[in-house]
């Protein structure tokens, strides 16, 4: 599953699942259903607003226009409005026929220059004065752009809240809800539908922006900062990254809008043309001052674009006044139901938009049957100073977001005193409906089971917890050597000791009859807030581990007895033990370079499934390597999000670089050989606007020595059913060895680009990936044990006769998959297309990964 998409999913998932499907109890209900449409075009209407007068009762019309909501009332008034159309009113009562088939008229509009007549106007790029218009905008914007000044800063004041939507009268009427009469007191209405919603998750903060041009510089000054809710179990810095990464500020001068981990095609990007038809609508006032009204529909409404205007003063500077922007109801994104952005701007003296305020949208349903999330996002700006700010000493603070000592522990007198934007009761007093629902023993149970599966840790507690039990999904596997194998584990945190932390895990083989563990201690020259793995690393580290080694294989992104991956292609039979203990100094800085030297020993140990012989017959039992270590890594602008094991990084659009030597000397602290192994890798993100995007790694390593085979380089392999990055799903384990090598892949994630022009298929909501990538290498023959005398060698296990050098053409897999499969599955086949003469091997298969995202 997508892990920014996940990390927002799980709160609300326990939410969702506590308050369950609607029911109707009590009352005598009356089924109040019809279709709008538009009465000058005749066409449906989706998204329009239904609902009865002085009640909490109605909906939304569905794409087709139709709409259907179930009431108690016995006679009411119904209204039905959308903006730009005329509001009506309809009487109904016991004696009402249904279905209802209403017609809007739209507001009256002075059309000037085009006239709108959706999907049945021929449109043409050439000499349309609302093109004209959109690319002298496109022109002008970069002089205009915020950012061309040398500095800029400004206060800044932003809200977020989520809540349940569509939150009426039957869900309150439930026999459970019922119990908790305090709900009824928090209710709150969409900005959207007008309906009720109930928030269920807050975040605050306040700070200020600043920028310097050059050497280019932006940093987030934050004095205040909090949150209440649902989700207040969770990692503080985990669901932040996540938030601050999904709900990006929205700046429509750029070519892309980034939001929700995808990105869209701004109306002013420079392909805004080609993309987008535009249409000059009308003059309207806006706050006194008369704007003409530009218009603007994507081309393809699958294709990740907007719906929306730009209203422009109607002057020679055509100034953008407001800007509003809607996903298409057909839009190829997941769960989303709608997505707006309102911006309001001010121009500073010379003509510099200074965004005032930014309102952004969302209804986000995961299926029909239960209550959909909404999302509110508010920033609020004043105070801008487009000169050098008064602050300069932040612009030399190593980190982009300086956080005030006590930021999150501010009074209420202090928020109301700096509070830019408006906040509402009912959005202030998420806290204390969260408190009132965890006095009930089924949402405190609820709240407790969700976390342990969603987090994969169990807390000691639920406050500043000292101790994490886990992970869970290692608590039982099975493989060719140990046969069933339980394990047991966990993690310190902070809150036991900020700078001394450990963890460890315990595992027993019932194949084997052997014991397996790892413990482990780091010291952090630097405080930490909750886990040993925050951003930045300055430590020291001690680790002893004991435990099986799977040869070709190396697990990048889960644990090698990770539950979900028990299921193989073939037989896992190339398994040893491994002896391990190391010694490291780790740093980062925060301009993303970090380096580690370790000091490792290491003991390969033989099993009845890979022996050691040389090729002058001994059998010995152990291969005993001591080596020094040194990783460089330089990920500019990299960002993450923080867990507890581990943390993942996000959309590295910039290049990530590695660069690792590990040196071993024969007889020095007990090392049988002299190696030299050098590995090295590149990575990067390449964005195509809403045309998806392109994930490229590439890497090579040489050892420069002569050593037995457990030291060469093997391929990374990958036998499970499951679609794993930066692995060969086709080659077998060990297949092919190298002493030299350079490998690569090449995913491209289409994001519906040809689907989405399909009739039929598209309607799926599909999306295109292909992945190439490869193996070239070479192994010299004096570290073949088949082609030289060097009695230290090891032969090559039995079963693996044949090594390949690869010396006449790569290895190579190409993959075509369809993902977005009931939104949530991809689907890959994928081809072997070197090397498929060789007995034993699979020259194509199909591999599956659950991906769910937006």
């Amino acid at each position: 599953m997508d892990r920014g998409f996940r990390h927002i999913l799980y709160p609300f998932v326990l939410f969702l699942l506590f308050i369950g499907y609607s029911s109707d109890v009590h009352a005598t209900i009356t089924r109040i259903y019809g279709s709008v449409t538009d009465s000058v075009t005749r066409e449906t209407m989706p998204y329009v607003s239904v609902y009865l007068r002085n009640t909490t009762d109605g909906c939304q019309t569905d794409k087709d226009g139709n709409f259907s909501f179930l009431t108690s009332e016995d006679r009411a008034v119904l209204v039905v409005s959308s903006v730009g159309y005329e509001e009506k009113y309809i009487s109904v009562d016991a004696r009402t026929q249904y279905p209802l088939h209403i017609k809007l008229s739209p507001a009256v509009y002075e059309l000037s220059e085009v006239e709108i007549k959706p999907e049945r106007e021929r449109y043409r790029r050439k000499e349309n004065p609302a093109v004209e218009l959109v690319q002298s905008l496109i022109k002008k914007r970069e002089q205009h752009r915020l950012d061309s000044h040398e500095y800029y800063s400004r206060d800044r004041h932003e809200l977020l809240t989520i809540a349940l939507s569509n939150f009426d009268k039957s869900k309150l009427q439930q026999e459970l809800l019922e119990r908790i009469g305090v709900l009824q007191n928090y209710l709150d209405t969409s900005l959207v539908s007008g309906k009720p919603i109930l928030n269920i998750s807050s975040r605050e903060l306040i700070g200020s922006d600043h920028y310097r041009k050059s050497p280019e510089s932006h940093r987030k000054h934050v004095t205040a900062r909090r949150r209440a809710g649902v989700d207040d179990f969770i990692s503080e810095q985990e669901i932040d990254g996540i938030f601050e990464e999904v709900f990006k500020d929205v700046d429509i001068f750029q070519n892309d809008i980034n939001l929700l981990r995808n990105r869209f095609v701004s109306p002013l990007s420079t392909l805004g043309p080609t993309v987008y038809k535009y249409y000059i609508m009308d003059t309207i006032q806006v706050e006194g001052t008369p704007c003409i009204d530009l218009a603007f529909v994507p081309f393809n409404s699958e294709s990740h674009g907007f719906t929306g205007h730009l209203y422009l003063t109607a002057d020679s500077t055509h100034f953008i006044k407001w800007a509003q922007m809607t996903t298409p109801y057909d839009i190829n994104l997941n769960f989303v139901r709608t997505l707006s952005v309102s911006q309001t701007f001010t121009p500073a003296a010379d003509g510099t938009p200074l965004l005032d305020k930014e309102t952004l949208t969302a209804e986000v349903e995961i299926t029909a049957q239960i209550n959909g999330v909404y999302v509110k996002r508010e920033v609020s700006y004043r105070n801008y100073l487009l000169d050098e700010p008064a602050r300069l000493e932040l612009f030399y603070q190593p980190e982009s977001v300086v956080e005030e000592a006590g930021a999150r522990e501010r009074s209420e007198a202090y928020w109301e005193a700096n509070r830019i934007g408006h906040v509402s009761e009912k959005e202030r007093s998420v806290g204390d409906m969260i408190a009132h629902l965890r006095e009930y023993p089924l949402f405190y149970w609820t709240e407790k089971v969700i976390t342990y599966l969603f987090t994969g840790y169990v807390p000691n507690k639920k406050e500043e917890p000292e101790f994490f039990y886990g992970p869970l999904n290692t608590s039982i596997s099975n493989n060719a050597l140990e046969g069933l194998r339980l394990r047991v584990g966990g993690m310190t945190s902070a809150y036991l000791n900020p700078h001394l932390m450990g963890r460890f895990f315990v595992a027993y083989g019932f194949g084997d009859n052997r014991l397996k563990y790892m413990g482990e201690v780091e010291y952090s020259f630097k405080k930490k807030k909750e886990h040993i793995n925050e951003f930045p690393i300055h430590s020291l580290r001690l680790r002893y581990e004991n435990d099986i080694y799977q040869y070709g294989q190396t697990y990048l992104y889960t644990n090698k007895d990770n539950v979900f991956l028990n299921l193989k292609r073939m037989e896992d039979n190339q398994i040893g033990y491994l002896r391990k203990a190391e010694f490291s100094y780790n740093r980062e800085h925060y301009n993303h370079l970090s380096y580690a030297l370790v000091l490792r020993n290491k003991v390969y140990e033989s099993s009845h499934l890979m022996p050691f012989e040389t090729i002058g017959g001994a059998t010995p039992t152990e291969l005993p390597q001591t080596e020094l270590e040194l990783n460089l890594r330089y990920a500019p602008d990299e960002k993450f999000v923080q867990k507890k094991w581990d943390r993942t990084p996000l959309l590295p659009e910039r290049p990530v670089f590695n660069l690792s030597h590990k040196v071993a000397l024969k007889d020095v602290l007990g090392s049988q050989f002299t190696c030299h192994h050098t590995e090295a890798s590149a990575r990067k993100r390449f964005w195509l606007s809403s045309f998806g995007y392109i994930e490229s790694v590439v890497r090579g390593g040489r050892v420069w020595n002569d050593v037995p085979y457990p030291l060469l380089i093997t391929p990374n392999v990958n036998l499970s059913y499951t679609l794993q990055k930066e692995s060969f799903a086709l080659m077998n384990p060990m297949e092919f060895m190298a002493d030299t090598y350079g490998a690569w892949e090449t995913i491209y994630y289409m994001n519906g680009l040809i689907f989405n022009r399909i009739p039929l298929i598209k309607k799926l909501g599909w999306r295109e990936v292909i992945d190439f990538k490869g193996f070239y290498g070479s192994l010299r023959p004096s570290n073949n044990p088949a082609l030289t005398n060097n009695h230290n060698l090891y032969l090559f296990p039995l079963d693996h006769e044949y090594k390949n050098p690869l010396t006449d053409m790569p290895y190579m897999e190409l993959s075509f998959g369809i993902e977005n499969i009931f939104k949530v599955l991809e689907v890959d086949y994928i081809r072997r297309l070197t090397y498929t003469d060789i007995p034993g091997i699979n020259k194509h298969g199909i591999r599956i990964r659950v991906h769910a995202q937006f």
